[in-house]
């Protein structure tokens, strides 16, 4: 009598319990390396992506004024051209009024660095670290040699022609976001065309909600950051801090950068308190940073922004890191902003599906509520 077990075919391999686990770690790894491959080739076309997708956030949070224009009988053309231009006519503006006032501050900024560089050096060499002028005086030569070494000269010659690509993409930004302000709508219609009628639908929602998170993302950040200038430059004039309106610039590019970008600034504001003003003027400063920081958290923020940025602290800090290890600075900035538009476009499409194909399913009412009442089971989903 043969009591061995008939042969298992190949299907029955992949079907067992450990078959099981293993096709969905191979589906893994296939995702894994699709966006790996994904992430590789933008950024290799870091030239045309990066502007691009700048472009886009701004277009997001221009596109209701062209609305308006446009429900007040003005052509497309128009309307786009009067948007367009009015915005690049306030940028020149802010950066004109930065330009002069850095210009007109610089020497006296230089002036006091100098004055603060010998007191270091003074007490650095009287004090008690027992440091030499013989010693400071071989730190600054070898400092001096490798800023004329090779690889500075060389690392020049990449930054040169960084700058001219920096050019190139904001003329290509500005290309792009004039045809995304006259012919978004129409060019997301064309792309999802193929789809179904009801598929179609529905990515239609998700776009309106994508670009209504990002427009309100940026309106909301730009609110919050022009209010945080204002007072911390107030309070760097009433202080006498030099170059109080460029710092002012600084503290409202840096609120772009959720968590750490106000954080930096304050402590630029600080730095330059120190030196021109001592260290009363320096503390000063570091008392309005914060007092202006946590108005900003507590009252402002939560006020302009609504639940328009439903992410975790963890999430944006993630973002941030991911977004700066592949694009540096534009990553900082593009990072958390697209990483909320993600969210809110998979929530969208998950609440647009028919119940058999969301994502996520949607809890019952019997099955919403806390874990203490039901033992197990997932928490219930908050914005």
């Amino acid at each position: 009598m043969d009591n061995s077990s008939p042969p298992r075919t190949a299907a029955a391999l992949w079907n067992d319990r450990l078959g099981r686990p293993a096709v969905r770690a191979a589906q893994v790894l296939l995702l894994l390396a699709l966006a790996t491959c994904v992430v590789f080739a933008l950024t290799r076309l870091s030239l045309l992506v990066i502007p691009v997708l700048i472009a886009m956030v701004v277009a997001a949070a221009l596109a209701p004024l062209v609305g308006i224009l446009r429900r007040l009988g003005w052509p497309a053309l128009l309307a786009t051209w009067t948007t367009l231009l009015t915005g690049l006519i306030l940028l020149a503006l802010v950066v004109w009024l930065v330009t002069l006032a850095f210009q007109d501050e610089w020497p006296r900024l230089v002036d006091e660095a100098g004055r603060g560089i010998e007191e270091l050096e003074r007490f650095v060499t009287d004090g008690p670290l027992g440091i030499s002028p013989d010693q400071i005086e071989s730190v600054r030569q070898s400092a001096m040699d490798a800023l004329s070494s090779d690889q500075v000269q060389s690392g020049a010659i990449r930054g040169a022609t960084a700058a001219v690509e920096a050019v190139a993409g904001l003329l290509l930004g500005v290309v792009v976001l004039f045809f995304l302000l006259k012919d978004g709508r129409r060019m997301f219609t064309f792309l999802i065309t193929p789809l179904r009628a009801a598929t179609r639908r529905r990515a239609l929602q998700v776009g309106e909600r994508s670009v209504e998170v990002l427009g309100g993302y940026l309106r909301g950040t730009a609110i919050v950051a022009a209010v945080d200038a204002v007072f911390i430059g107030a309070g760097l004039m009433i202080v006498g801090v030099p170059l109080a309106l460029p710092l002012a610039a600084v503290v409202f590019l840096g609120a772009f950068i959720p968590l750490i970008g106000a954080v930096l600034a304050g402590v630029l504001a600080a730095l330059v308190a120190l030196v021109t003003n001592g260290p009363i003027a320096a503390l000063i400063v570091v008392a309005i940073v914060i007092a202006v920081n946590q108005l900003e958290g507590d009252l402002l923020a939560p006020v302009v922004m609504g639940k328009v940025l439903s992410l975790h602290p963890l999430v944006v800090l993630s973002a941030l890191t991911a977004g700066t290890v592949l694009a540096g600075i534009v990553g900082a900035l593009l990072a958390v902003p697209l990483t909320a538009v993600a969210w809110a476009a998979a929530k969208e499409w998950n609440a647009t599906a028919p119940p058999g194909e969301r994502l996520v399913p949607e809890p019952s009412d019997a099955e919403s509520g806390s874990w203490s009442e039901h033992g197990s089971g997932s928490a219930p989903e908050s914005d």
